[in-house]
């Protein structure tokens, strides 16, 4: 149970972090190009955990993982931010956090189709009941919007989500026994060069505003969006199953649109508001509704009793 409460309490950190963090990554675009703040980002991030990794001494992967450690980070990192920084020039920052937490359903996809995961009936109906509220936060504007250029940043994040999703997937295959410190730090770091590359080819010469403001936007969601958040969510996908965890980020969308309302003035209506309830009633009942007892499950229940029976007697 204790293990419980801190799993959940790391879940909701990075949630509330990821969350603020939309409101910086949308405001940065004022004093910069979106892959050049994604490169600075994202290179504080990688530059901070190295050090940590250091200062450990954690070591070096070894050199067959770094492969997957590549791979990780063009899904995890090149892939996923430098879309979402591209698309949030034409998506409000609330609306942004929605699409690119559509990851669960694709998540939740792959893990049944590729890692074999089972996912009761609870879980099925949470899951549903969460992404309704996605599409009712979305609202029907997104079938018969006539903007085209927000039709394509729409395209971009979604793409994204799925990356995220692809990723989260290629970890627990390939890099599920490392240690989370190793995974986070070299993935950002291979992530980060992949950034560096789209922004000498997309951005070279624009001009950038480096003011106290600006690098505040950078270390916040370098230092604590990126270094910290990614290192939580590899330790909490490494200790539940990946339909659980995935299916709890939908709270970032969530405390997005809420910040975005609060900071930037973002318009919050009723669909936001109801959609924001379904997206947490579809998480607590797949928590409470979407436990499958397995056979071992029973078993080690039974023995528990047994032993708390022993030693009482």
């Amino acid at each position: 149970m204790k293990n419980k409460w801190v799993v959940w309490g790391l879940m909701l950190l990075i949630t509330v972090i990821w969350g603020y963090a939309w409101v910086f990554m949308k405001v940065s675009l004022n004093f910069m190009g979106p892959f050049t703040f994604s490169a600075l980002r994202f290179g504080t991030g990688a530059a901070t955990l190295l050090l940590v990794v250091w200062l450990v001494k954690a070591g070096k992967p070894p050199r067959s993982m770094w492969k997957h450690l590549i791979v990780v980070g063009l899904l995890q990192t090149t892939i996923v931010f430098t879309f979402v920084m591209y698309g949030m020039q034409f998506v409000d920052a609330g609306k942004s956090s929605v699409l690119l937490y559509s990851m669960p359903l694709w998540s939740s996809l792959f893990a049944v189709k590729i890692l074999g995961e089972k996912i009761t009936s609870g879980k099925l109906f949470g899951l549903a009941v969460g992404m309704l509220g996605l599409v009712t936060i979305l609202g029907w504007d997104i079938l018969f919007v006539q903007n085209l250029s927000v039709i394509f940043g729409e395209v971009l994040i979604i793409v994204a989500a799925v990356s995220w999703a692809a990723s989260n997937v290629y970890y627990r295959v390939k890099l599920e026994g490392m240690t989370q410190l190793q995974v986070s730090a070299y993935q950002m770091l291979f992530g980060t060069v992949g950034i560096v590359i789209a922004t000498l080819f997309a951005e070279w010469g624009d001009p950038i505003r480096l003011t106290g403001e600006s690098i505040f936007y950078i270390l916040f969601t370098g230092v604590l969006a990126s270094a910290l958040c990614f290192t939580v969510w590899f330790l909490i996908l490494s200790m539940i199953d990946m339909i659980t965890a995935t299916l709890s980020t939908l709270l970032v969308p969530v405390f997005g649109l809420f910040f975005g309302w609060l900071i930037l003035d973002e318009e919050l209506t009723n669909s936001i508001l109801i959609g924001s309830v379904m997206i947490i009633a579809g998480i607590t009942v797949a928590q409470v509704f979407g436990k499958e007892k397995t056979k071992q499950d029973v078993v080690g229940a039974n023995h528990r009793l047994n032993t708390e029976e022993h030693q009482g007697s």
